[in-house]
């Protein structure tokens, strides 16, 4: 229905896509957090663009070993292993490329030409990119994974990303700027600073879930939005597991305090433009108060909205959980007594939360009395 509201809404979205257009610059920085936030990333851009240097290049910066594999000239067997008969069984042993990495202990695991892969090896890949695993050998976790893929249109004998891939990676558009090339003939390539990039801390993770769980409270259609075209499928589209990527894609933009172009671009790469753009308008008119000034003023303002409530209790509990002191627990408490007054339902789902976080002789605060009707409605209290 078109009304004044939305079309204000699609408006400021416009707006913000203008602001928001990705430039390498801006991606080369999404690239280096991906990374550091163990996101399995797939750099979409036509052959010759500088893609593989790049990510040969961020390896270098990060001091890690880096093995190549394209896609394109692999079987099946490659990913899966090739089964050995042992005293013991079968085992399916990996190829070298996996064993120096798990020698190593940590690497960068470049899957190259991904859309030239046939279905069979994009499906033995699967297994690689979400269990991490190559035939019996699991990599360590300080093996990254970053993929390469041109778009199918382009490629020589294509094939569309399979659903299932597309939906464990976060996608990144690479871009070419000719005033980038020329300063680059002129003065050399520029490359991000990858090695000063923090990893996001659990709490921060917690905090980006919990505005993301916020989102979906008022959006539960873009929870899961399986696309209906091939095309569509092998990109970026929203699932539960895609907007756990794009919560730690937020989570390490707001460790590394990065601009809100290289936010936009892990959250979309994540979970799709549509999904991604609508989630980053609504991050914009939060506006909430730090969990920390909260806990420690019991008259400090509270937003009126019930999802902006949702998101700045969910930021508390994960606050909570970063600092397991039993004090932060008790005043927790009190902040979700004062929001129980006016919306007992908001309140009864963090105190769900909050109550399985109760640290190691913790004391039980006044506050759980006033809160004792909403907690036997949420099972907590016989």
């Amino acid at each position: 229905m078109s009304t004044p509201e939305n079309g204000r809404l699609r408006a400021a979205r416009a707006h913000m896509k203008e602001d928001l257009m990705t430039k390498n610059e801006t991606v080369r920085s999404a690239l280096s957090l991906a990374v550091r936030a163990n996101l399995p990333v797939l750099l979409w851009g036509a052959p010759g663009t500088g893609k593989t240097s790049a990510v040969v290049a961020l390896a270098e910066q990060l001091g890690m070993p880096i093995e190549v594999v394209v896609g394109s000239i692999r079987e099946p067997s490659d990913f899966s292993g090739l089964p050995v008969i042992r005293d013991d069984g079968t085992w399916f042993a990996p190829p070298r490329w996996a064993e120096r990495l798990s020698v190593s202990g940590s690497g960068l695991l470049f899957l190259d030409e991904l859309t030239t892969a046939p279905p069979a090896v994009q499906a033995a890949m699967l297994r690689v990119v979400l269990e991490r695993a190559v035939g019996d050998l699991v990599l360590p976790e300080g093996v990254r994974i970053v993929a390469a893929a041109n778009p199918p249109g382009i490629a020589a004998d294509g094939w569309e990303l399979s659903a299932p891939l597309a939906n464990r990676l976060v996608h990144l558009d690479w871009q070419i700027e000719a005033a980038a090339v020329a300063e680059g003939f002129a003065h050399g390539f520029a490359v991000a600073d990858a090695a000063s990039v923090a990893a996001p801390t659990s709490g921060q993770i917690a905090t980006a879930k919990a505005q993301l769980g916020a989102f979906l409270r008022i959006r539960p259609e873009l929870v899961l939005a399986v696309p209906d075209s091939p095309e569509r499928a092998g990109r970026s589209w929203p699932s539960p597991r895609s907007w756990e990527m794009a919560a730690r894609g937020l989570a390490a933009g707001v460790a590394n305090a990065s601009d809100e172009a290289t936010i936009a671009a892990l959250v979309i790469g994540a979970v799709g433009e549509a999904a991604g753009f609508e989630a980053l308008s609504w991050l914009r008119t939060l506006d909430l108060p730090d969990p920390e000034s909260v806990l420690n003023d019991p008259h400090a303002p509270l937003p009126d909205r019930p999802d902006h409530l949702h998101a700045l209790l969910g930021a508390v509990v994960a606050h909570v959980h970063a600092d397991a002191s039993e004090s932060a627990w008790e005043r927790a408490w009190d902040v979700i007594a004062r929001v129980a007054k006016t919306t007992p339902d908001v309140a009864a789902t963090s105190a769900r939360a909050l109550a399985g976080q109760r640290p190691a002789g913790a004391n039980l605060p006044t506050a759980l009395l006033e809160l004792a009707p909403i907690l036997r409605t949420a099972g907590l209290m016989p």
